[in-house]
Order: structure tokens, then sequence, then C-alpha cells
């Protein structure tokens, strides 16, 4: 007879007359029979069987649609504008290729809408399942219908079993996470597997265009284990959308501001200081290193007038002369935007327009600060900066506000020296001196930290 069962097999409250729980049977044959001494599956686990056969078949009912999403067939720079996001594509690319010879801890994958998340996904499970590897591929809000559906009593299995299954797949993939109806039911059941997988280090793979701050705090935490969760970002254009739509967005304003270059702006050497030239002389060569490489995050802090738009222009500008994308949006107009998109004329939905914004390879917000300060205008502002903080963005901003007199959530990650290099610049306004009631020089951070306390 056999040994002991399988772990993945519920215990019985009753063990089975057949075998006596142990799950495996020897069948009374002559020795010279060739089954002699093999041991066989009791008649109790058919049902096991049975179940685990149906989620197999059902795995590739929902992958039958996406039989043509191999690695073979996703091109790592056919809609990539620039070396950063070709690059980005080819790691994902090689990196989804090699978890898929070798499913081990968990790959989340990290992306704005139509960057490949689920065409490298769905690769991953198709050479799984090539090669006979037992797959569970599943749109998570189709998961929390198909575990829902279990409660109707002609389901032919149990909620508990469809659990189960999900809990120890062998290789679970949870595609669009985070675009699920977020009850707490839903909410709870996800935490539950995603916990239980956790645990047991099973291989797992997510998708999702979320930042870690967006999802349940319990999840995300389990998400930056670094140990277990390999996170593989892809920053690129939606292949989705034609040539001219990946040009100039139209939430830009860059094209009024077309003339504002690094060869116009002027130093106004005959009417600054010289602490006012040399600072003025110190922006404009950050603001050129800048555009030739955007990294992480340049703030540009000073009164209206001082000359913080025109540099910033001009990175847009010069960026955008070599095919770098970049969205350049005075923040009041931005606003004015996502509110836009909520009209049943509009032609882009609200979840379009505000991941076109966040996950923009270069975003340049002019005139942070000028916008009306509703909750719901301070709330998206900071959904997108800490999005951008999170995931490292390349973001030049610009503000004639204080460092005290920023909302403080968006404070803490401006001026935070590991993502972001904040340029005060000192000049006076160029349309006729000061601004009244401004210091020409933005208030340094130990007299900003002195008045806050």
């Amino acid at each position: 007879m056999a040994a002991s069962p399988s772990p993945a097999t519920p215990a019985q409250s009753e063990p089975c007359p057949i075998c006596g729980g142990l799950q495996w049977v020897s069948r009374d044959v002559p020795v010279s029979h060739p089954d002699f001494g093999k041991l066989f599956p009791c008649t109790c686990q058919q049902t096991d069987l049975n179940r685990a056969r149906s989620a197999a078949q059902r795995a590739s009912r929902d992958l039958a649609h996406l039989a043509r999403m191999t690695f073979g067939t996703f091109q790592p720079e056919g809609h990539a504008q620039h070396a950063e996001q070709r690059l980005s594509l080819q790691t994902a690319h090689e990196v989804a290729q090699r978890y898929a010879a070798e499913p081990r801890g968990w790959l989340l994958i990290l992306g704005g809408f139509g960057v490949g998340k689920t065409h490298l996904a769905a690769a991953i499970a198709n050479d799984c399942l090539s090669r006979g590897l037992p797959v569970t591929f599943l749109n998570t809000p189709d998961l929390l219908d198909y575990l829902r559906a279990a409660f109707n009593p002609n389901a032919e299995e149990t909620y508990s079993q469809r659990f189960e299954q999900l809990l120890d797949a062998p290789l679970l993939i949870l595609d669009d996470f985070g675009t699920q109806n977020a009850t707490a039911w839903a909410e709870e059941k996800l935490f539950q597997l995603l916990n239980h997988r956790y645990i047991a280090r099973l291989p797992t793979v997510i998708t999702t265009n979320l930042s870690l701050d967006d999802l349940d705090p319990r999840l995300s935490s389990r998400l930056a284990d670094m140990d277990l969760v390999r996170k593989l970002p892809i920053n690129a254009p939606d292949y989705r959308r034609s040539a001219v739509d990946q040009g100039q967005s139209s939430l830009s304003s860059l094209v009024h501001y077309h003339d504002k270059t690094f060869e116009t702006f002027d130093m106004r050497k005959f009417e600054l200081d010289a602490e006012q030239s040399d600072n003025l002389e110190h922006a404009v060569a950050t603001a050129q290193s800048y555009a030739d490489l955007p990294q992480d995050w340049l703030v540009f802090l000073g009164v209206s007038g001082c000359g913080k738009t025109h540099l910033a222009a001009a990175i847009a500008n010069r960026c955008a002369q070599r095919g770098y994308p970049v969205l350049f949006v005075v923040v009041p107009d931005l606003l004015d935007h996502l509110r836009a998109a909520f009209s049943p004329d509009s032609k882009v939905s609200y979840d379009q327009r505000f991941e076109e914004v966040r996950t923009s390879p270069l975003l340049i917000l002019d005139d942070l600060g000028t916008e009306s300060a509703t909750p719901w205008a301070r709330e998206k502002l900071y959904q997108i900066i800490n999005y951008r903080y999170a995931a490292r963005l390349p973001t030049v901003i610009t503000t004639a506000l204080s460092t005290g007199e920023l909302d403080p959530r968006l404070a803490s990650r401006i001026l935070d020296e590991t993502h972001s290099s904040v340029m005060p610049v000192f000049a006076p306004s160029y349309r006729g001196g000061r601004t009244p009631g401004k210091s020409a020089k933005p208030p340094s951070r130990a007299s900003t930290t002195r008045r806050r306390s």
C-alpha cells in the first residue's frame, strides 16, 4: 500500500475504507503480473484528480485568447521612442524569459496601460504550459467572479475547493491586479490568497498599473520584500496608440513655449548683482545637464517671473527635439484636464488621462501652488507626485511657493535629497522688479524648519 497522503490534499474527516486514508493502493495480482508491487491512486483521490484536471483545462481556456502572446511575438523595440524605453522593454523581456524557464519567487510587473505587462505575463504562462508545467492564469476581477460563482447552489465546486486550488497553485499569474472592485470582501480574499502564497513562497506573477502605495498596505508590505519579490517596471508608451497619438499629448502646453530654449534665455547680466548672476548661471547649467540626461527630480524655486518656466520649457524642448517623450503641463491646466475627463463627451477616460500623467517618461509640472487648493486637487496632485517619487520617474517642478508653503506631503518628497535636486533662483521678476510681498531669495530649508517649529 501507499505512503503518506499528499500535503495538497485536504484532510478527510473519515478514513477511506479502501485505503485507510493512505490514498494509494496496490493491486491483488500474481507476482508475474506487470502491476505487481506498484502503487495506484485510490478511488478516493478521483475527485481531487478531476478537480485538478478541471483547473488545468480552465487555465488553458483563459489563455486561449492570449495564445499569440509569446516571447517570440513580444517586440521589445517596436513601440519604444528612445534608448531608455528600449532598455526597459528589453530588460523586461529577458527577466520574464528567465522567470518562465525557472519559476521561483514572485515577479511583479509594473507599468501603465499598453506597455506589454499582460503580454509578458501570458508569455510566461504559455511557455510553462508548453513544457507541461501547470499554470493558473486569471485576470484579477475574473478571479473574484470565479470565487463568487462558487456560492451558486448549482456550482460544480464549492467555494472552499476553488479557493484551495488558487492557494496552492504551482504557478499563479494574476493580471491587472488593482482593477478589481475594491470591496471589503474582495480585499480580504486577495489578502488571504497572496498572504498564503507569500508565507509558502509559491511562484506568483502579478501585473499592475498601480504603485505599491496605492495597494492595500498589507499587500504592499509583502510586495516590497526584495528577498522574494522581483519588481519589473516597464517604462514605455502605450503600444495601442498610434504614432500621432504618441507625439505631443493634448495635455501638453509646450506648443505655447516653443520659443523658450536655452539659446533664448536672457542671463540679464546688466541688471543682476554678482550673487544673483552667479546663481542664474548655475541654474541654467543645472537645467542643461538635466536636459541631456533626465534622471530623478529637478525643482526650481523662485518668485514669479524669475525664469523658472523658461528653464523648464527649455528642458522640455531640448528633450522633445531628441525624440524623448515629455509632458509639459501647467498645474491648474492639468487639474482642469482631469476634471474634464469626467464629462460624458470626453474622448479620453479619467483613468487614461490620469495614467498618462503619472507614468509620463518625463513630466514637467509648471507653477505648482497656483492651482485651486480643493481637497480633490490636493489628493490628485499627491497621488501623481507620490507615484513618480516611488517609481523615481524623471520630473521637473517649478513653484513660486516657499518650501514651508507647500503641502507637507508634497514637500517631504520634493525635498528628499536622495530623489530630488532643488535649484533656488534668486533673480527678481524680469517683469518689473520684485514681486510685492515676496523675497527675491526663496527661504532656506533651515529658515523653513524654524518657521514650522
